[in-house]
């Protein structure tokens, strides 16, 4: 049986690591070695894998949903059938970037945006990433407009600073118990990391 509250992490990407982190964080438990940051595709050929390394030691899995499937369960259901015991497998609905925007007064006042301008209900939407630039874009402050907001022409989504502001909004100022109030998807992730470490 495992001891130690040492949790792996597996993500898509470097911002996904920042959150993951600080959702082990906020359940008590002490962040691990954090593996993927490689894409979706990545760690659907590696499932299998970290899933046999549960059968040991704690894992977080955390993937978007994306427009994969129509919810979180039968993603779930295709990519790993059987969970071990010390798997926490969790899907972002749509993206990861919803959890986020559901601590809307700390998000506004990052961004330098309304209140009334964040989603009442950000699962809802069907690209978080895409409407969180467009709020960056209508900043009162120019450093996050010229950060996180792609210039028109450049074919790029994101601003060349979208990650690090990211990060810097998620290590800095994101709650998850207050977002976990408007996204459902993060509720169901946050009581699952607490019956991981409950089990510990």
């Amino acid at each position: 049986m495992p001891v130690q509250k040492i949790i792996s992490t597996v993500v898509e990407g470097i911002t996904d690591e920042a959150v993951a982190r600080k959702l082990i964080i906020h359940v008590g438990a002490i962040p691990g070695t954090v593996y993927g940051k490689n894409g979706k595709p990545h760690i659907r050929q590696r499932i299998a894998g970290y899933n046999q390394a549960a059968l040991r030691a704690p894992w977080l899995v955390v993937v978007d949903l994306d427009q994969d499937a129509d919810c979180a369960p039968p993603l779930r259901a295709a990519w790993i059938p059987t969970p071990a015991p010390y798997l926490c497998f969790r899907v972002a609905v749509h993206e990861i970037e919803a959890w986020l925007m559901a601590d809307a007064a700390a998000l506004s006042g990052f961004l330098g945006v309304a209140r009334n301008r964040l989603p009442n209900d950000p699962d809802a939407i069907s690209a978080p990433k895409e409407a969180l630039v467009h709020l960056a874009r209508a900043s009162q402050r120019r450093s996050i407009r010229e950060d996180m907001a792609p210039r028109e022409g450049s074919g790029r989504v994101v601003g060349p600073a979208y990650t690090s502001r990211i990060i810097e909004f998620v290590s800095r100022h994101w709650r998850p118990a207050e977002a976990a109030h408007q996204s459902d998807s993060l509720r169901r992730a946050i009581r699952g990391l607490e019956r991981l470490v409950m089990n510990l």
